[in-house]
């Protein structure tokens, strides 16, 4: 696969550095090929960029001592969850340590009465959901991929719920954080709110693992909702659909989920998940309430969708049935890259206000049509993020030249709409050209941030800016 993004050149790990890792991790210390190159591959276009080593930790205590052994000898350190990535975020760009936090799955507390949770970065947000759930309570941040919660507080996740319940930003209360140094912090306590110094919490989330490794994550939960239904509704135009969206949003519809999936993306769907839905841009609903209050809400929308050249709503309130349409929804990005045989997918998104999102997708929509590059689009219309899939032969320069154009156009398209290059990926190493464009010298303080809390680069360098 042609590389976009090239490793940087190392020496070998010590031998004395690995047989104190050996001593310390023992059968959790792993170096075979298989295991290296799995951690060192993304669910995206990028080429693999293997770690040294990969060590499963169990506890924070195991992280403390790793990242002591690491900062002794000056050797990177990169935090590992579920891997589902999608900007190289956990690619190994300056080698050394994988740490796979992935075993650390100890819900440690639910306290229900007040409606929050701590858990250990490994924990999976279903394994979490199944947990609270006969307590009356779900956790509703929903990225698609079964994700960790380390991983989803590190990357600022949001996902299909994020229009009514926010993203991990919002979601986050306190973290448990190991820094680059070895100290093990909690950025705060469990209070709704405080004015307490500077927000720790916020600086953390959303920080890629180049600050610190979150080894405990402190949630916001929200009880079950008495009544949930879904619905389906094909449009005529993609701007019928969007404006939809946004108009139910101004007139202060609380939607739950809104999602739109273009022609193509429908296609894909069909044929991946076996359904049989009008291949036309199409919205997927789903509205939280009391029964009455979600009929109300529904009827709403059904008459905007309807002035917007909206076919009929296909109604589903059955778990069963809801689940089945939003399996199909999570799914998505694989029916996308399928759609041509030996693809890989290369996923990118941005974020504007919904204002000017009818207009963003438009043009953006434009440009793939234009394209040889088989494309989807889809996302998540209710907060102004969505995403474009691109089905790539990753061994044709000319379709990597063609795609990376096309997602240039799209993040200029946005940032001049005053909005961002990503709205949930992040910036790993595929949009650290863009970071700078956004934000301009404000990157310079993020270095300096940086630099003040690992003064060596050592926590997933090569990330989010050059050190």
């Amino acid at each position: 696969m042609t590389m976009h993004f090239d490793p940087i050149e190392r020496a070998p790990l010590d031998p004395a550095f690995v047989a104190a890792l050996k001593q310390r991790f023992g059968d959790a210390l792993q170096m075979s090929d298989a295991m290296r190159l799995h951690h060192g591959s993304s669910e995206a276009h990028f080429a693999p960029m293997l770690p040294d080593a990969v060590v499963f930790a169990r506890s924070t205590e195991e992280v403390v001592d790793l990242v002591k052994l690491c900062t002794a000898a000056k050797v990177p350190i990169v935090a590992f969850g579920a891997g589902t990535s999608i900007e190289g975020n956990t690619l190994a760009v300056h080698g050394g340590i994988s740490v796979d936090l992935s075993e650390m799955t100890q819900i440690v507390t639910v306290n229900a009465e007040d409606f929050d949770c701590t858990v250990q970065a490994g924990v999976r947000r279903e394994q979490l959901n199944e947990h609270i759930r006969d307590l009356g309570l779900f956790f509703p941040i929903d990225p698609g991929a079964n994700a960790t919660i380390g991983g989803m507080a590190a990357t600022r996740a949001s996902g299909t719920n994020a229009v009514r319940y926010g993203t991990m930003r919002e979601a986050v209360l306190s973290l448990r954080v190991v820094t680059p140094d070895g100290r093990e912090i909690r950025t705060s306590r469990r209070a709704r709110k405080s004015a307490a110094g500077y927000d720790l919490t916020r600086l953390f989330v959303g920080s890629e693992g180049t600050l610190g490794i979150i080894t405990e994550v402190t949630l916001r939960l929200h009880g079950i909702p008495e009544a949930i239904s879904s619905a389906v509704c094909s449009f005529d135009t993609l701007n019928g659909a969007v404006d939809t969206v946004v108009q139910a949003i101004q007139i202060g519809v609380p939607l739950a989920r809104v999602e739109i999936l273009d022609d193509m993306q429908m296609k894909a769907v069909n044929a991946w998940s076996k359904l049989d839905y009008p291949e036309l841009t199409t919205l997927f609903f789903e509205f939280h309430g009391s029964p009455r209050y979600v009929d109300e809400q529904a009827e709403t929308v059904r008459e905007l969708a309807a002035a917007n050249g909206g076919g009929d709503f296909r109604w589903s309130n059955l778990p069963e049935e809801r689940s089945k349409l939003w399996k199909a929804r999570h799914e998505a990005y694989y029916a996308a890259v399928n759609l041509r045989p030996g693809a890989v997918g290369w996923a990118t998104d941005v974020c504007v206000p919904i204002s000017r999102l009818a207009e963003c997708i438009g043009e953006t929509k434009a440009d793939l049509q234009a394209s040889s590059v088989p494309a989807t689009i889809l996302g998540h219309v209710g907060d102004g993020n969505f995403h474009v899939v691109f089905s790539i032969d990753p061994e044709s320069e000319a379709e990597l030249a063609e795609v990376s154009a096309i997602n240039a156009r799209m993040v200029e398209r946005a940032l001049a709409m005053d909005g961002t290059c990503t709205g949930e990926h992040g910036i790993g190493i595929g949009k650290q050209d863009w970071l700078v464009a956004e934000l301009g010298d404000a990157v310079d303080l993020m270095r300096t941030l940086k630099r003040a809390l690992d003064p060596h680069n050592l926590f997933n360098p090569g990330k989010i800016f050059a050190f």
